[in-house]
């Protein structure tokens, strides 16, 4: 396991997906995501956009799911992407952050927000790693480089504790953190859903999970996953951005893609799920 660091150094995590998870020729990247951002259907949701919740499988199964969720955004301006995903490595620590000063992806180079990082290890205690192999955060990149109007920044966080506890004191403590720009960040909880199941099966537990997501429900989305009713490898990144956004000042969540890995593979008999959704707030945003 790669050393871990106290504080942000100045060089450039690089990526260890490209060409693997996804295409690592930038030109062949861009009108991959391109494509699926255009075949994506656009969805009206009837609010400001305050966050999304998106897969991370490879992009070739999951990634038209994941366009749903990013075509919601596109041509919007945000200043900084907060992604949160699991830590699915054994690193020590709770929640885990990134001890290099930017992310490569074939698109380039997305800077990593340090005073937002700084400010948050105020709050809550955060481990930095460097060169990392976690891909659920990176995934997400390509879209939000394709899909926002103009650069941006990165706070990303992955979690080894996805208790309620846990993902409570997170989602508090980033919304005290972006309270004063609530309007300028966006929210990204990166999951995929249950795991190897028969896809009729997988289904219906997705079911149960989205149907929590749909409701607001932060708790819920750890409770169901606790009684082995629905299960998501990124419940805690689920449930913390909730907390985080409600706190924001969002009161709504509409589901805006689902599949399994079946659409692609055609094998039913073990198949991952796939959510999208955009968490919004009806009122704007009061200056």
């Amino acid at each position: 396991m790669p050393a871990s660091s106290d504080k942000i150094t100045t060089d450039t995590r690089p990526s260890p997906l490209a060409g693997r998870w996804y295409p690592g020729d930038p030109r062949r990247l861009a009108a991959t995501v391109d494509r699926m951002l255009a075949d994506a259907p656009t969805t009206d949701v009837p609010g400001r956009i305050v966050g999304l919740l998106a897969p991370h499988a490879g992009y070739i199964y999951s990634g038209p799911t994941a366009a749903r969720a990013f075509k919601v955004v596109a041509g919007m301006t945000f200043d900084r992407a907060v992604v949160i995903s699991p830590m699915h490595h054994p690193y020590p620590g709770e929640v885990l952050t990134t001890a290099h000063a930017a992310y490569e992806t074939p698109l380039g180079a997305v800077p990593v927000d340090t005073p937002t990082l700084e400010a948050l290890a105020d709050r809550i205690e955060l481990t930095y790693v460097r060169h990392d192999p976690e891909h659920a955060v990176e995934i997400e990149l390509p879209f939000l480089q394709r899909a926002l109007d103009g650069p941006f920044s990165l706070v990303p966080l992955m979690l080894r504790d996805q208790s309620w506890a846990a993902v409570q004191r997170l989602g508090e403590a980033l919304a005290g953190v972006l309270e004063s720009t609530a309007g300028r960040t966006l929210l990204v909880a990166s999951s995929d859903l249950s795991h190897f199941y028969p896809d009729r099966q997988a289904r219906a537990l997705d079911r149960v999970m989205l149907d929590r997501v749909a409701s607001f429900d932060p708790e819920g989305v750890i409770d169901v996953e606790e009684r082995g009713e629905a299960f998501a490898c990124g419940r805690g990144a689920i449930a913390a951005v909730m907390v985080a956004a409600r706190a924001l000042g969002a009161d709504g969540v509409q589901i805006v893609g689902y599949s399994t890995s079946a659409d692609t593979s055609g094998d039913t008999s073990r198949v991952v799920g796939y959510g999208a959704a955009a968490i919004y707030a009806a009122e704007p945003l009061v200056n």
